[in-house]
């Protein structure tokens, strides 16, 4: 599924779009006098991978697109697992791939904001590490050459990503991470 993953978030906007069913639709809550007003709200259903995202928040139509398109691209390093074999799963073979290596800094620690590009693409890499090692946190930070406690906190960075870890520890039975 790896290859599809990098597939779909290496496609532009459009290309990405055209793969997708989108509904535009009024939504509820909050606004003022002009919020349902238009079909503002935009829901993106992506029949390859089966996920579906929604952006609702902003009045316009184009800005809810774009930030639906952001949101997909999310889901996929999110959602979508690549399986790693025990020898991809070293440190210098992981070092060298290019959707984990440049995420680290100079002394080789996870320092990514979530706004940084590099840092969708490492948390993808982070999540198939730790589904790999059945979320055993040691091993996936031993793995992934950085220490448990950088590991912990560029995983506690985002909230989807974090329960998204414990998603995968309760699947192996391990309690959840406390942040």
């Amino acid at each position: 599924m790896s290859a599809r993953r990098d597939l779909w978030t290496a496609l532009s906007d459009a290309q990405l779009l055209a793969q997708c069913e989108v509904d535009t639709y009024r939504a509820s809550g909050p606004g003022g006098q002009k919020r349902n007003k238009t079909s503002s709200a935009v829901r993106l259903r992506h029949p390859p991978s089966g996920l579906i995202v929604i952006a609702e928040e902003s009045r316009s139509q184009h800005e809810n697109r774009a930030r639906a398109l952001r949101r997909l691209r999310q889901a996929f390093f999110l959602k979508i697992r690549e399986e790693l074999p025990p020898e991809a799963r070293t440190a210098g073979a992981l070092a060298a791939r290019p959707d984990y290596g440049p995420a680290r800094d100079a002394t080789g620690r996870l320092h990514l904001g979530r706004k940084d590009p590099r840092y969708w693409p490492a948390v993808g890499v982070v999540l198939d590490v730790l589904l790999a090692v059945e979320a055993r946190v040691g091993e996936a930070a031993e793995a992934l050459g950085v220490s448990t406690g950088n590991l912990i906190d560029f995983l506690s960075g985002d909230d989807k990503v974090w329960e998204q870890v414990n998603h995968l520890r309760a699947r192996f039975g391990h309690k959840p991470l406390r942040s």
